[in-house]
């Protein structure tokens, strides 16, 4: 139904700190005549003065649930209804969920300026290029590294990794004090900065400009606030990364998947941005690394049993600031049973269970999934094709023989590398 022919259509009001001196003359005049007010209790406190003696009031803080229908009787009570929301209710507001919740048929929206827009006024930056996230949520606990996405924080900083500028509504829990700290050890430090806009359009408005994420992560800032994050991004490819660039096990002991091998096994592994990953037999991380980075949205978790190769994967991880990305020490299939199904699994070592694995395996991918597994020998050739025909898996094996130029007198030879099996399965062949 168009609001211009309902008599009775509910308005989502943006409103700011200013109150009602910041609003229009319409919106005033639809405010001073409603039936009924829903908003928060500091909200609320804005225009109490300003409202018919007999409107019905509703404080919604801790009862965001019930809004709904308290709209819903009103309209059916033939009462006029505004809910006011902070700014734009469109931008991290409430406006998506109450017209997700009874459609948008009968809303009419009026926005107020952003927060972030008037914050982005007093900082006298542009805005137009900046991503949009939040921790204004539950208390979210401090950030570590190898945090998996059910962790508070998460999406944030998976944003502050792909975006050089962020501007986030933070909370009381998740203060600009822990994200600089969150931020810190992510490996930031050197290169970001955060700006603060506390208590916009009120008496003690404090703005903050370039803090360095050593000063900020120990100081208070006043509630509320929204942050800017700007930093300089250290641009590396995503994708074919040469071994010397990893920290390794030497001498020639050290584990770590060649770059033809891995580029070939990346390939079968067929990422998508929001994909999945488990890595089984870590060793250096340079497959699980190089995966979570080909897929900025999703995850990877790795197992490795030995402790030294782990050690080098999280200095790996931390050099090349991947943070979608999960290490544990121990032997698959230990923990396997707590991480969520993948879209792809690598295998680079199996630790003398490899039949099994594969077993578990092809029951917990998704449908769509892949299982890219490296070999060296032909037993663990054997017991992977024979473990994946028992299953029923159409598989196909590619051998990889590359040869490095090395020089020699002033001129170069070929050096040849061991041959590598690749064996590639997908779900939707099981």
């Amino acid at each position: 139904m168009n609001h211009e022919t309902d008599i009775h259509p509910t308005t989502l009001l943006g409103i700011l700190d200013d109150g009602w001196t910041g609003l229009s003359d319409p919106a005033r005049q639809r405010l001073a005549a409603a039936g009924v007010v829903i908003g928060a209790g500091r909200t609320l406190d804005l225009v109490r003065p300003y409202l018919a003696p007999e409107a019905e009031v509703h404080d919604m803080d801790g009862r965001l649930g019930q809004v709904p229908g308290w709209i819903a009787a009103a309209r059916e009570a033939g009462r006029s209804v505004i809910a006011l929301a902070t700014g734009d209710p469109l931008c991290h507001g409430i406006a998506s969920w109450l017209t997700g919740k009874l459609g948008p048929e009968r809303f009419e929206i009026i926005p107020a300026v952003s927060t972030l827009q008037l914050a982005f006024a007093r900082f006298k930056t542009a805005w137009q290029d900046i991503k949009i996230a939040t921790c204004h949520t539950a208390d979210a606990g401090e950030w570590f590294v190898g945090a998996p996405p059910s962790h508070g924080l998460y999406k944030l900083m998976r944003s502050i990794a792909r975006h050089p500028r962020v501007a986030l509504f933070t909370g009381p829990e998740n203060t600009p004090a822990r994200l600089a700290r969150a931020l810190i050890l992510a490996g930031y430090e050197q290169e970001a900065r955060l700006s603060v806009a506390c208590r916009l359009l009120l008496p003690d408005e404090a703005i903050y400009r370039d803090l360095l994420l050593a000063e900020t992560a120990g100081m208070a800032f006043p509630q509320p606030n929204v942050v800017l994050v700007e930093r300089t991004p250290q641009a590396s490819p995503a994708f074919g990364l040469e071994d010397a660039e990893y920290i390794q096990r030497s001498p020639e002991k050290g584990l770590i998947t060649k770059q033809e091998a891995r580029a070939l096994s990346l390939a079968k592994l067929r990422l998508k941005p929001d994909a999945l990953v488990w890595d089984i037999g870590a060793g250096s991380g340079s497959v699980g690394l190089e995966a979570a980075r080909l897929a900025p949205e999703g995850h990877v978790w790795a197992i490795e049993k030995n402790a030294g190769d782990a050690e080098n994967a999280r200095a790996n991880a931390a050099r090349f600031r991947v943070g979608n990305y999960t290490l544990v020490e121990g032997k698959a299939p230990q923990h396997l049973d707590t991480w969520p199904d993948p879209d792809a699994v690598f295998i680079g070592g199996s630790g003398g269970e490899l039949a099994a694995l594969i077993q578990l395996i092809l029951g917990r991918l998704k449908p769509g999934g892949r299982l890219v597994m490296n070999f060296v020998t032909l037993e663990n050739l054997a017991t992977a094709t024979d473990a994946l025909q028992d299953k029923g898996a159409a598989w196909e094996v590619v051998q990889l023989q590359a040869s490095r130029s090395q020089p020699i007198l002033g001129m170069h030879r070929l050096a040849a590398q061991n041959p590598v099996w690749i064996v590639t399965a997908s779900k939707e062949n099981t």
